[in-house]
């Protein structure tokens, strides 16, 4: 068998095969072994019927689409492999020049393959990474998960109902002097302050005695799941049986101990700072790096088929089903709550697709022309950190690898290094965050602008009237 290919476009070429005439009679026989007995010849039994005998029943060309089938795998994977394509769609048969017993076969397909990157600036791009300073506040909101595992509800009975503690009583509404559903319950639990009840209802909760009874005027919000009740006043007559209010703990060096391995309260409270600043740095390397990634792929050209585009979102959909069912969604449950066809749901999801199937060559051409390539040492390193990850034995979990796997790991470890090259080859300029101008930033400058620029108008306009 011979072949030749033909570049037709950016993306796509054409493979020519031309088949002998000696293998093309043998994958005749093949089909014919393979396809006798679903063929049925009066006066034999199925599978019995000699292959002339059928052929002059059905034509000649009877077995001709399953003997090219059966050779098309073979001499498909000899020209991708031979000429090293890199294909990215499934092939089209193009055209079948010649086939026959006894002559020689002969067609074409076109495929689509990862097409040429014309590589723009990639190394010595600039970026400004902004640096967030971690604040006392943050650092002691990064504190409240811990003192809410410590704190603990008390009864109060020596004062009055105060804001934040935890209300026990009974109440009654009425609207217009009439009772509603849902309106009257006894023995429950508000938190005064929480603002999850109709407003004014905490607020007037407020100085109540244990014991003491008080009609409370409210007005139901003009938005409310109750049509009957949207807007309406309401009386209701609450009754407080009891108070509790939560203690929280001393922070001091026992309550370190108490949630932390640290022994001092000073020792806990820095290392929350520094997880905070380490997250921090983090999102700002992150960031700094994607907006460089992002240049250098701007900067590059290239044709990219819609096979790889619909391929990405092929998986980010399959990924999008896989998260929603962690949840316990069916994504045909969410496309009828949003009223979206799945459809629909790619388009929305094309342009990020198109982006990241274009970084993936971008980065993978990049590798190519500064001949990135992780070591042994790289990919042993990468598995065994994996394996830590997921809790296996690093020699159990690196033999149940498979070679496709580990193909995996390289490749994932040469776009990893790519990206490394340009972060390290670009001029990174460090600013305090509080130094960025967001887009609202921008728009609010230049609106300001605009209308300085109006009032001078006016103002010259008001002169010369």
């Amino acid at each position: 068998m011979s072949y030749s290919v033909e570049k037709i476009s950016g993306n796509q070429v054409k493979i020519d095969f031309h088949v002998e005439a000696e293998k093309f009679d043998e994958a005749l026989q093949k089909a014919y072994l393979k396809m006798r007995g679903r063929i049925n010849v009066p006066g034999f039994r199925r599978g019995k019927a000699p292959r002339k005998l059928i052929e002059k029943m059905y034509g000649e060309n009877v077995f001709y689409e399953e003997a090219i089938d059966l050779i098309f795998p073979d001499a498909y994977s000899e020209a991708v492999d031979g000429e090293k394509l890199k294909v990215v769609d499934q092939p089209v048969m193009e055209k079948l020049d010649q086939v026959g017993q006894g002559k020689e076969l002969i067609f074409s397909v076109k495929v689509y393959v990862s097409p040429d990157v014309e590589l723009g600036e990639y190394r010595g791009l600039e970026a400004v990474k902004y640096l967030h300073k971690v604040t006392d506040e943050e650092v002691d909101r990064e504190m409240e998960s811990d003192i809410r595992k410590e704190t603990t509800t008390v009864d109060v009975t020596d004062r009055a109902l105060e804001n934040g503690d935890t209300a026990k009583l009974d109440y009654a509404g009425t609207v217009d002097g009439v009772a509603f559903e849902g309106g009257t319950a006894k023995d429950q639990t508000l938190k005064i302050g929480s603002n999850s009840f109709i407003p004014g209802f905490e607020d007037q909760m407020i100085g109540m005695q244990i014991g003491e009874e008080k009609d409370l005027n409210v007005t139901f919000p003009e938005k409310y799941h109750s049509e009957e009740l949207a807007g309406k006043q309401a009386v209701f007559h609450v009754k407080l049986n009891g108070i509790q209010a939560e203690v929280k703990p001393e922070l001091d060096d026992e309550f370190a101990q108490d949630v932390s391995e640290f022994n001092t309260f000073e020792e806990y409270k820095a290392n929350l700072r520094k997880k905070l600043e380490d997250a921090a740095q983090k999102r700002a390397d992150a960031e700094t790096e994607n907006e460089l990634i992002q240049k250098a792929v701007d900067a590059a050209d290239c044709d990219i088929p819609d096979a790889m585009v619909n391929g990405t979102l092929d998986n980010m959909m399959r990924d999008y089903e896989l998260r929603m069912s962690y949840q316990g969604l069916k994504l045909s449950d969410f496309l009828k709550y949003t009223g979206q066809t799945e459809e629909q749901l790619r388009e929305n999801y094309r342009s990020q697709a198109f982006n990241q199937t274009k970084t993936r060559i971008v980065l993978e051409e990049i590798a190519k022309k500064e001949a990135v390539e992780p070591t042994d040492e790289d990919i042993e390193k990468a598995i065994s950190e994996d394996a830590e990850r997921f809790g296996r034995d690093k020699e159990e979990y690196r033999k149940q690898m498979s070679d496709r796997q580990l193909e995996f790991y390289r490749d994932d470890l040469r776009l990893r290094k790519t990206v490394d090259l340009i972060v390290e080859n670009a001029k990174i300029e460090e600013k305090d965050e509080e130094e960025r101008v967001t887009l609202d930033d921008a728009k609010k400058a230049v609106e300001a602008v605009e209308q300085a620029a109006d009032e001078e108008e006016a103002g010259e306009e008001k002169k010369e009237d």
